[in-house]
């Protein structure tokens, strides 16, 4: 493979359209049962090849830090170090349109599209069964990142099966977060271990057990062909909600709007999205909010859903 000019990678955000938490793994993390759904929310990473043998990495988000804590550059230094090149580098800039710390995988995703983007630069072919062994090294949500689209998601969330999901290209969401709100993955995590942890599961057995009610039960059913979707179930908006007003607040705004299929929060929150069949009846509504959602300070968002992943910008790619 020849190494590449300057490289552009697309970095779509996800929803979880389904989050049960089953209990804890061996190795301390919880053991889940998900859905995850792309948006065409997306962050946008442009690298070059540079000959210093530096990763340098800037961001028009002041907020993100440009050092080995991002998961840009950890996929960076994990990536040529496995390849045994230390002497690659490059410089990547990070155009940042997800919103921080708002469980939409904004960070997994960029993390995801650098592993993308400097494959293709550094010329490696990697394949994707080798990427998505370093994606899950990096984080539990990556390897969904690099694979995007409809996914069932098990384990700590690394272990995919793709949902055959007809009709959910056409559907769209109405997105909120507000700006000043913000929820800690893992204290959202132990909360729900606080509250619900005498209810988790303990084995293996019982753990497929709700794997397989998931796969063959209405949810996955309602995705696959057009027809009504079930309420949405995510564990951690139980712990969260009454924790964060502005979680309660924006449900309850979602809730009170017509012709949404359905409302819920989304991975650990705040973020918050109501989906709809179509992006104009997304549209209607968020216009029909406009002055509850500015006298409340809620930043919002109308998105497609999608059905790709961290993905190379090339001619004819998805907008």
């Amino acid at each position: 493979m020849i190494p590449m000019a300057d490289v552009t990678v697309r970095a779509p955000a996800k929803i979880n359209v389904h989050l049960e938490v089953l209990g804890l793994r061996p190795d301390g993390y919880h053991e889940l049962a998900m859905v995850m759904q792309s948006i065409d929310l997306s962050d946008t990473l442009v690298l070059r090849a540079t000959a210093d043998a530096t990763i340098r990495l800037c961001s028009d988000c002041q907020e993100l830090p440009s050092d080995g804590t991002n998961l840009i550059v950890k996929a960076a230094d994990l990536l040529r170090s496995r390849v045994g090149l230390p002497e690659l580098g490059a410089e990547i800039t990070l155009h940042k349109r997800i919103p921080i710390g708002a469980g939409l995988a904004g960070g997994s995703s960029d993390g995801a599209a650098a592993l993308v983007g400097l494959d293709a630069l550094w010329g490696l072919g990697l394949g994707s069964e080798r990427l998505h062994g370093l994606a899950a090294e990096l984080g539990s949500d990556m390897p969904f990142c690099l694979e995007g689209g409809t996914q069932l998601c098990f384990g700590r969330g690394e272990r995919l099966e793709p949902v055959p999901a007809q009709r959910v290209a056409e559907r769209a969401v109405l997105l909120l977060k507000h700006p000043s709100a913000s929820v800690s993955t893992p204290w959202a995590y132990g909360r729900c271990r606080e509250l619900r942890g005498d209810f988790y599961l303990d084995e293996e057995a019982d753990f497929e057990q709700r794997r397989q009610a998931l796969r063959h039960g209405p949810l996955v059913a309602a995705l696959a062909q057009e027809g009504p979707l079930p309420p949405l179930r995510n564990d951690l908006q139980a712990v969260v909600a009454p924790e964060v007003e502005s979680v309660r607040q924006g449900l309850d705004l979602l809730r009170r709007q017509p012709g949404a299929l359905a409302v819920a929060m989304s991975g650990s929150g705040p973020s918050l999205y109501a989906l709809y069949p179509d992006l104009a009846a997304a549209e209607v509504v968020r216009a029909a909010l406009k002055e509850p959602l500015d006298e409340l300070g809620f930043a919002s968002w109308c998105c497609r859903c999608g059905g790709y992943g961290a993905s190379l910008v090339t001619d004819g790619s998805p907008p």
